[in-house]
């Protein structure tokens, strides 16, 4: 089983360099991308079964046993992340795939986005089973360069602008994430995470507090935590459909694990509980009433994003078994549901030619499907019962519950307030691309919807585009996904339990790298 763990990086990173070398072959580079992610997609579901039934899989790579070699480690957490983010990834390359088709990859250049895609992948799934902070560091990286080529593909003015300003972010990120690094490394002399766990313990409060601090800063920042989340709404929607998904479902995600993981770890009995309470009050808070705010769909759903890491940020906050184990289930449920969310907006611009709410309306009629798509993904992610995304939410609220302080209830209160208010702002989106008519769009007369449509970004060119089979075949797929964290969310909350119990105990973690004690 071991063997199966460095295969989850070098598949993709393999299927990059093969990509790039069939540059010219369109069809050839479709079959090693679709076959790359497919087989890391199995890999992962094998690992997960072995793992939940034998324990932690661990790889000393080259040979060299840690701390002075790479450890590679695979618990239930990092399983479930590389599963669903190899499930994701697929379905949104069909998406890209089907978009490419009917195109001709005006948006997306094959002999760029493959190869760029899988790179993407290999760092995400790097920094899922990086055992040292140095390789989630590396990971983080190759998921900068690859995300920028990605997020500035077509070359245009408005992608270029957004892309400056988000890989000034990422660098200012990965700054701060490479000092604390050296930090730790002179606190406690290794950079492995099981080791810093044993050692972390030992040294001063306020040193302690700092690389907290540091690590967290770093984290909260690719993460979209308020109010570091500014970069996101600007950078996401520009972005061609496939990419804004994967980047919407995606890499927000591998944020919040590096801070489950570090504060589970490295410092579970840290000081910061009330201070990351108040940074998922205002996450949720100013979200919602961002996404409230938009008169584009996309933008909308960008400020959603934003809104709902609140909530895993409260379950972080608050650390109690039952709260990682909600927080665990409903970082699967938004990567899903939020991925085919950004989908369908890319259905609905192909089918309406815009996203833009002024300039929309009649897709009912146009397309039924599309329609009903969206109203599915709408009422999970509004945490409608008996959606995933209320089975996940009222997980949250029993945690706050069984804490029983009056911090914990104000969360509950916005938590509350959020979920109907993103419900609010997706119903809006309903009422007006989709239930009224296309021909009420020009003679539409209402001063105060005027003003909250007026979109400055919007220059008024509408060109509607075919939707290919593969492209809403791919998104069904993923909004079937999502349902089946419904009917299937007794054995995923006992899974997210399991987890949960492992990362909720460090030495499970220390003794699985260091069987034989620690050094």
């Amino acid at each position: 089983m071991n063997l199966l763990v460095p295969l989850v990086v070098t598949i993709p990173l393999l299927g990059s360099a093969l990509t790039l070398a069939l540059g010219r072959r369109r069809p050839l580079q479709i079959v090693v991308s679709v076959l790359a992610l497919t087989l890391v997609a199995v890999i992962g579901a094998v690992l997960l079964v072995q793992i939940d039934q034998t324990g932690p899989a661990v790889v000393q790579v080259g040979g060299w046993a840690a701390p002075w070699g790479i450890v590679l480690v695979v618990d239930r957490l990092a399983a479930i992340m590389l599963l669903v983010s190899a499930l994701m990834l697929l379905g949104v390359l069909l998406f890209a795939v089907g978009q490419g088709i009917v195109d001709g990859d005006r948006e997306t250049p094959v002999s760029i986005f493959h190869p760029t895609y899988l790179v993407l992948a290999a760092g995400l799934f790097n920094a899922f089973i990086a055992g040292d902070l140095f390789n989630l560091y590396v990971g983080f990286e190759m998921l900068l360069s690859a995300s920028y080529v990605l997020l500035t593909l077509g070359g245009t003015g408005a992608r270029i602008r957004v892309g400056v300003t988000y890989i000034v972010v990422s660098l200012v990120s990965s700054i701060l994430f490479l000092s604390a690094i050296a930090l730790i490394y002179g606190a406690t002399g290794t950079v492995t995470m099981a080791l810093i766990a044993d050692r972390v313990a030992d040294l001063p409060p306020d040193v302690q507090l700092i690389l907290n601090l540091l690590l967290l800063l770093a984290f909260c920042v690719k993460a979209a935590v308020f109010p570091l989340s500014f970069w996101l709404p600007d950078s996401y929607p520009t972005a061609p459909a496939p990419v804004t998904a994967v980047f919407a479902g995606l890499l927000t995600k591998v944020g919040i694990y590096a801070i489950i993981r570090t504060q589970t770890l490295l410092f579970p009995e840290s000081p910061l509980s009330v201070p990351l309470m108040v940074v998922a009050f205002l996450t949720m808070t100013v979200g919602i009433l961002g996404a409230l705010a938009q008169a584009d769909i996309k933008r909308m759903l960008s400020f959603t994003l934003v809104s709902h890491i609140g909530y895993m940020i409260f379950g972080i906050a608050m650390g109690t078994p039952l709260a990682i184990t909600a927080t665990i289930f409903y970082v699967v449920h938004h990567i899903t549901v939020q991925t085919t969310l950004f989908l369908c907006a890319g259905l609905i611009e192909r089918v309406g030619g815009t996203t833009s709410l002024a300039r929309l309306g009649g897709l009912l009629k146009a397309a039924p499907f599309v329609a009903f798509l969206f109203f599915v993904g709408a009422l999970n992610l509004g945490g409608i019962p008996p959606f995933s995304g209320f089975l996940g939410k009222i997980a949250l609220f029993q945690a706050g519950a069984e804490i029983a302080e009056p911090v914990t209830y104000v969360l509950m209160g916005a938590g509350a307030a959020t979920s109907l208010l993103t419900l609010y702002a997706l119903a809006r989106v309903w009422n007006i691309a989709f239930w009224r008519g296309e021909g009420e769009v020009e003679d539409y007369e209402s001063p105060m919807l005027d003003a909250l449509l007026e979109d400055p970004d919007d220059e008024g060119a509408v060109t509607t585009r075919t939707i290919s089979p593969l492209m809403t075949g791919a998104t069904t797929a993923l909004l079937l996904l999502t349902v089946s964290l419904t009917v299937f969310a007794g054995p995923i909350f006992a899974l997210t339990a399991r987890a949960a119990a492992d990362i909720e105990t460090p030495a499970t973690y220390i003794d699985a790298v260091f069987p034989n004690g620690t050094p």
